[in-house]
C-alpha cells in the first residue's frame, strides 16, 4: 500500500468527525474593534451525526480585529455547551463509549474546539463535552451537558 493511501486512511476518522458543520445561530459583540470585525461571542448548532433527535448548541469567543478578520487569531479555549432532545431519537449505528463527534478550527494552526460523546450506560445517557485543546499547550477549560434517553430504548454500544 501506498504511503499516501496509508496516511490518508489514518486521516480519515478525524476528517469524518469534522464533517459536521455549524449552522450559525446568532452572535453577539463584545469589543468594538476599529480596523476588522469586533470580538464575538458565537452561538452555533451541531447536530449529532449518529444520534438523530439530538442537537447540541455551543457558544464561543471569535477573536475579531485585522488578525481575526483574516483567520490568523487564536480564539479563547472558553466555551459553553447545551445539547438537548430536539425530536424522537434514534440511532444510525451503534456507539462506541467514548468518541469526538465534532471538532472545529480556533486558530490558523494547532488549536482546536472539540467536543467528544460519552455514553453514561448505567443511566442511558449521552454525556457531551467540550473543550478546546493546542498542539503545545491545551487547556483545561470545558464544558459538559448530558441528554437523558428513555429507558424503552436502550443505547446501542459498539463491541
Amino acid at each position: 500500500m501506498k504511503t499516501t493511501t496509508r496516511c490518508a486512511l489514518a486521516l480519515l476518522p478525524g476528517l469524518l468527525a469534522t464533517a459536521v458543520h455549524a449552522q450559525k445561530i446568532g452572535d453577539v459583540d463584545t469589543a468594538f474593534q476599529w480596523l476588522g470585525p469586533d470580538h464575538k461571542i458565537v452561538v452555533e448548532a451541531y447536530d449529532d451525526p449518529l444520534v438523530q433527535g439530538v442537537s447540541c448548541y455551543i457558544s464561543r469567543a471569535k477573536t475579531g480585529g485585522i488578525s481575526g478578520g483574516l483567520g490568523l487569531a487564536e480564539d479563547k479555549a472558553e466555551a459553553s455547551i447545551a445539547c438537548r432532545q430536539i425530536g424522537p431519537v434514534s440511532f444510525k449505528a451503534p456507539l462506541k463509549l467514548e468518541e469526538q463527534v465534532f471538532s472545529e478550527r480556533a486558530s490558523i494552526l494547532f488549536k482546536r474546539v472539540r467536543v467528544v460523546r460519552m455514553v453514561d450506560a448505567a443511566r442511558n445517557t449521552l454525556v457531551y463535552l467540550t473543550y478546546s485543546d493546542k498542539l503545545v499547550d491545551g487547556s483545561p477549560q470545558n464544558s459538559v451537558t448530558a441528554v437523558p434517553i428513555d429507558r424503552g430504548a436502550p443505547i446501542p454500544l459498539r463491541k
